[in-house]
């Protein structure tokens, strides 16, 4: 649409440019024709002389205009307004001799606002009005009071329709410019947009890289998470099985210790493979949460044969999957740090079932630590507390911790309640 309206805009402007170059040729030759024609009428001989010589200088006039100057000078230069008031002489010389010539005198309507300045715009159409007048009476000058008369009333009426006319081009000028404002604002905007588009598309594609590393780094995350969580506890575990059935003295403990460590690396190996494939822990396969728990924790009183306790509040719900998989494996890694490391008497499990959310504490009494004290730094997606803390904040949920030294430790998760399905 805006390609059109330039287009349009175009095609008007040539158009009057060749008008303003080829118009005076045209007025002239009809004026001069009508002149032959009314020879012996109006024109005398004399007069036809004097107007030969006045249309050629009207002539070598056009074309200097035409050739030396072009049409593409700015409005009030001083090679236009010689032109126009030299053309104004010229159309009122032509119509003292004969009044046909007043078609020629006409052109001083079209262009006075693009050949002087703006302040002698009015006084060249007040001229052209007064040639104009004379030409309408019949030439001039005019004879006797009442052509006098007649002349008066014909220049206030093209006064009047110059100053009327001149006012309306006035506004349809302005209105021009501000419809050439507003394509060139329309163009500048349409610059932009296309700058933005392309800025947008580069930006886009920064995005989808920027995506697909964060999609790497994620998933590289979620591995080391897992490994920690299933293999690294796993080989633990046998290794304490392991030596518990090296240093048992009968043999009948020392196969069980060993029997254990080879359920242990079976139950690793299949949680590893679960985990490549980016599945659910498996004992959330046939179990629900509360099982899975009640297994967890006696599995790890067997291990490490310390009393621990598993408890349930409120009213069980099924949950979703990645709820479910979070609370079980923040439970297990604080069990792991209970059993390696705080030397606990006692371990408590408690789930617990409210309105909105769900909690997990795991607490113990054993040697506890001071949390002022900076811990080593953990790798981030998954071990250790920053590893319990990560998984509840994907969920947006938090992991608060509570220790003392000799005071024990209490592990709180809380997760949104999202239920199953």
């Amino acid at each position: 649409m805006l390609e059109g309206m330039t287009d349009t805009r175009i095609t008007v402007e040539e158009g009057w440019e060749r008008f303003y170059r080829w118009g005076p040729y045209g007025a002239l030759g009809l004026g001069a024709l009508l002149a032959l024609l009314t020879f012996g009428i109006i024109t005398t001989p004399t007069g036809l002389y004097v107007g030969g010589v006045l249309v050629t200088a009207a002539v070598a006039l056009q074309v200097w205009r035409g050739r030396a100057l072009g049409l593409g000078d700015p409005p009030g230069s001083v090679a236009g307004q010689v032109y126009y008031w030299t053309r104004a002489a010229l159309a009122f010389a032509l119509n003292w001799i004969n009044p046909f010539f007043g078609v020629y005198a006409v052109l001083g309507y079209f262009d006075p606002a693009r050949l002087l300045p703006g302040r002698a715009v009015r006084a060249g159409l007040l001229t052209t009005a007064v040639i104009m007048a004379g030409s309408n009476m019949g030439g001039f000058p005019p004879q006797g009071a009442v052509s006098w008369v007649g002349f008066g009333a014909l220049f206030v009426l093209h006064a009047s329709l110059t100053l009327v006319f001149g006012h309306l081009g006035g506004r349809e000028e302005e209105r021009a410019r501000a419809r050439a404002a507003t394509i060139e604002e329309l163009e500048r905007a349409n610059t932009r947009l296309e700058q933005a588009l392309r800025d947008n598309a580069a930006l886009q594609n920064m995005l989808v890289v920027q995506a697909r590393e964060a999609g790497i780094t994620q998933e590289r995350q979620r591995l080391a998470a897992e490994i920690h969580d299933t293999i690294a506890q796993g080989l633990t575990g046998i290794i304490t099985q392991l030596q518990a059935a090296t240093a048992a003295t009968d043999e009948a403990t020392s196969r069980a210790h060993v029997t254990r460590a080879a359920t242990l690396a079976r139950t690793s190996l299949g949680e590893a493979r679960r985990s490549v494939q980016n599945l659910g822990p498996g004992a959330l396969e046939h179990h629900s949460l509360a099982e899975a728990l009640k297994k967890a924790v006696d599995a790890w009183t067997e291990e490490f044969g310390v009393q621990a306790m598993f408890t349930i509040t409120g009213t069980v719900e099924p949950l979703h999957e990645e709820v479910e998989a979070t609370l079980l494996r923040i439970a297990q890694e604080a069990l792991a740090n209970a059993g390696r490391h705080a030397a606990a008497g006692r371990v408590g499990v408690t789930l617990s079932y409210m309105d909105d959310e769900v909690t997990l504490d795991v607490r113990d009494d054993g040697r506890g630590f001071d949390l002022r004290v900076p811990r080593p730094r953990e790798s981030p997606g998954g071990f250790g507390l920053g590893g319990m803390r990560a998984r509840a904040v994907r969920l947006a949920g938090t992991v608060d911790i509570e220790s003392e030294p000799g005071q024990g430790t209490a592990v709180s998760a809380r997760v949104p309640l999202v239920r199953h399905g």
